[in-house]
């Protein structure tokens, strides 16, 4: 069920937001979701590094795939200390596919499809359609989020150089 007055769009239709709106200051919240492999990922598993948390409704779709192409390019020049996972509905085998296809190598892609743990834990899931909205958070070491990005159109990019300014922040500290 979406909660009130939390709503994103899609080339101009409103939908509803559910899950809990985490905000900056907040502990990250814990989830699990599928990897490429089939195995269990936990967000604990990257304890101790800075991550960028991308979500997205679909990676075949031109924007995702773009946005996660972007993300890709930019962690290439972010070192080890740094993790950054792009998260969608799409099924591990279709995501494995697309990494592939696609040359992505420094993103790690995670399904939430069988659960939605993700989507409900980050408040970014579009209840009626079962898709993840057009997200971004960026977590510090801590596990404190210090970056919360709602793109309000689902059509469009995130803006990545507030992202990449809010996690060169997190490097630094």
């Amino acid at each position: 069920m979406a909660q009130q007055g939390r709503t994103v769009t899609m080339k101009g239709k409103v939908l509803g937001l559910s899950g809990r709106a985490v905000k900056v200051g907040d502990d990250a919240p814990q989830f699990v979701a599928i990897g490429n492999d089939l195995a269990e990922v936990r967000l604990s598993d990257f304890a101790g590094k800075a991550i960028i948390l991308s979500s997205v409704p679909s990676l075949d779709t031109s924007v995702c795939s773009l946005e996660t192409k972007t993300f890709n390019e930019k962690a290439a020049a972010l070192g080890d200390e740094v993790v950054v996972v792009t998260i969608s509905m799409d099924l591990p085998f279709a995501q494995k596919r697309w990494c592939g296809a696609e040359g992505v190598e420094r993103v790690i892609t995670l399904s939430d499809h069988r659960d939605a743990a993700f989507g409900q834990a980050y408040g970014v899931l579009l209840g009626d359609l079962r898709l993840l909205a057009r997200a971004v958070f960026v977590v510090d070491r801590s596990g404190e989020v210090r970056y919360v990005q709602i793109v309000d159109e689902i059509a469009n990019e995130p803006d990545y150089d507030d992202v990449m300014e809010a996690l060169a922040e997190v490097v630094r500290t």
